[in-house]
């Protein structure tokens, strides 16, 4: 996906992949991964998901990585924060309390802006990419995150019925890409298709979403 992709569907409001509500997987299994608190989590693609708060909230400090100034700025004003903002390499860096958001690529990132991060939380980030960027995306997280752990949540459907974003990555594809360097336990796996209106519409058969667990092996 080029970049003006999604600076259009953000400066549109086509942001149906924004969940007007903190993820409730995140919510249940974030605890199960034991990461002491003040480990901060890396959260790449991060558009204003309210996962960000949650998890400061929670203890955990966040460096959200996105494209879109536009949702980055939504995001602060919608929660009432004033970021002190600043340029540093090839991102536009927003700071408020625990919360940190790189506007920029994500693969302009180096191993020494995540130094400190100990954990990984994508929700939306590789359901997000065509096949061809999720591959380098997935070389990119593991050179970042080599010892991370946490959260992948993915979807799965017959791509042929409807295409992305979000695309389908089925198990096979995520062990594939991410379980050499990681071990993937798979927490919840359910059909979802009944909750989706958009996959309903488009005639889709099966949505299946997983969630995994990432630790380092």
């Amino acid at each position: 996906m080029e970049p003006e992709f999604w600076h259009k569907r953000w400066s549109t409001d086509q942001i149906g992949f924004h969940l007007p509500q903190v993820n409730p997987y995140l919510q249940g299994f974030w605890p199960l991964l034991g990461l002491a608190r003040g480990s901060r989590v890396l959260v790449p693609l991060c558009g204003k998901t309210l996962d960000l708060v949650w998890l400061a909230h929670q203890g955990y400090p966040v460096l959200g990585v996105e494209l879109s100034e536009k949702a980055i700025t939504d995001f602060f004003q919608e929660h009432q924060l004033e970021p002190s903002v600043s340029e540093e390499g090839d991102f536009k860096v927003f700071r408020a309390g625990d919360i940190e958001i790189r506007c920029g690529d994500f693969f302009a990132l180096k191993p020494g802006d995540v130094a400190d991060c100990a954990a990984l939380y994508d929700r939306a980030a590789l359901i997000a990419l065509p096949a061809p960027m999720r591959e380098r995306y997935a070389g990119h997280l593991q050179a970042l995150l080599p010892e991370g752990a946490g959260l992948l949540i993915t979807l799965d459907y017959n791509q042929e019925e409807m295409p992305g974003p979000p695309f389908s990555v089925g198990d096979e594809e995520v062990q594939r890409l991410l379980g050499k360097a990681w071990r993937l336990d798979v927490l919840q796996e359910q059909d979802v298709l009944g909750e989706s209106w958009k996959f309903l519409q488009a005639g889709v058969k099966r949505l299946d979403e997983r969630v995994y667990r990432i630790s380092a092996r």
